[in-house]
């Protein structure tokens, strides 16, 4: 009973087979199936590789959401070099809720305003970067990829002691602020607070000596992070004129980012430049100096970095191979059938028709070869 339960089992899966095998004795090769073998295999190949280069990239997924954060401190970090000297110059934060933040976190460093060449070559690279980058939006996913083994952004030191003098002064380091808009001043003279607000001791600063070309090495919103190009890397301002003044309005905003090398919050931020010249007689009024004004967006952006799924890639391959296989198959059918039916239309090939003998010919074989239907020793009636 159970082999026989088990051949009906047996044959009930036989039933059920939807790829029945065909025997050798009635497959035919020919060339034409051969050659579109080929190409197939080919395109498979070709396509199957090119498949895996997409299964091995990555990209950038950007969502938004509203920044519930509003107690913790926006951390600004800032490397600026201004065309005077230490002492006749001063910075500081004055934020929306009239707080002050002195420049405790800043230093103050002398230094040559002139580049050297190795300087200039890294300035006019980074330069060219950015300008791509305002063209190419996408270059900046490669390098949210390639965060910690891109070059570092900070401005090379000098190659050797030079004895020229020390005519500028290297503002450098990082404040934390309240997450309100605020401004940033750097100014001619020492900024003190007092209750009132706040000022500039420039009484004895000679107005002959204002000069505020600067050069905005680094600003940045957040953690730092090696890798990243700030908008305002890079960029140079020269003035011949005592009283000019530069602006620069920012508008920051809270950005996570979470790729496989790194995980960090940071700060994007986009920003609007105006200078003018303070011309109190002209109507243009104001005090010479730089004013980086920024202020904090209500949305959050989450950059995570996605890879495309085992399964999905070999979903994907299993379509390749078997759309291949079946469209080549239907096109060499459909060529095929085409091919018969021209050379059937205009009698080609094998369907040429064959050349008739003769009927005179056919008729004397006939008589040559004729079999008599008597026999000579037949008896007769």
């Amino acid at each position: 009973m159970r082999r026989v339960s088990r051949k009906k089992a047996l044959s009930l899966v036989k039933e059920l087979d939807a790829f029945p095998k065909v025997s050798e004795s009635y497959v035919e090769t020919s060339a034409t199936g051969g050659t579109v073998s080929l190409i197939a295999f080919g395109a498979m190949a070709l396509l199957a590789i090119l498949e895996f280069f997409v299964y091995q990239d990555t990209w950038m997924k950007y969502e938004y959401e509203v920044d519930k954060d509003f107690s913790s401190k926006l951390r600004i970090n800032i490397d600026t070099t201004v065309a005077m000297k230490c002492q006749h110059v001063g910075a500081d934060i004055l934020d929306l809720a009239e707080t002050m933040i002195t420049s405790n976190g800043l230093q103050y460093e002398p230094v040559i305003f002139e580049l050297t060449p190795q300087q200039r070559l890294w300035q006019r690279t980074l330069l060219l970067i950015q300008s791509r980058l305002r063209e190419e939006h996408a270059l900046q996913e490669v390098l949210y990829k390639t965060l910690l083994k891109g070059a570092p952004t900070a401005l090379p030191p000098r190659e050797d002691a030079s004895m020229e003098p020390l005519n500028a002064c290297r503002i450098h380091g990082h404040v934390y602020v309240n997450k309100v808009a605020g401004n940033l001043h750097i100014t001619v003279g020492k900024p003190i607070h007092h209750p009132q607000g706040h000022a500039h001791i420039a009484a004895f600063v000679s107005h002959e000596t204002y000069n505020f070309s600067h050069r905005i090495d680094h600003l940045s919103f957040g953690e730092e992070i090696p890798g990243i190009i700030n908008p305002l890397d890079g960029t140079e301002k020269i003035t011949y004129n005592n009283n000019q003044m530069f602006q620069y309005f920012i508008t920051v905003v809270p950005t996570r980012l979470n790729t496989y090398k790194i995980s960090a919050d940071t700060h994007q931020f986009s920003v609007t430049e105006r200078e003018r010249v303070i011309n109190h007689a002209a109507g243009s009024h104001g005090v010479s100096g730089i004013f980086v004004k920024y202020d904090t967006s209500s949305l959050m952006v989450t950059v995570s970095e996605q890879h495309m799924p085992l399964w999905q890639f070999l979903v994907r391959l299993c379509g390749i191979i078997g759309g291949i296989f079946s469209t080549t198959g239907m096109l060499h059918g459909f060529v095929g059938v085409c091919f018969d039916v021209i050379c059937c239309r205009f009698k080609l090939g094998i369907y040429r028709p064959r050349e008739d003998v003769p009927l005179h010919n056919q008729m004397n074989n006939l008589n040559n070869h004729q079999t008599p239907l008597v026999a000579d020793n037949a008896p007769q009636e």
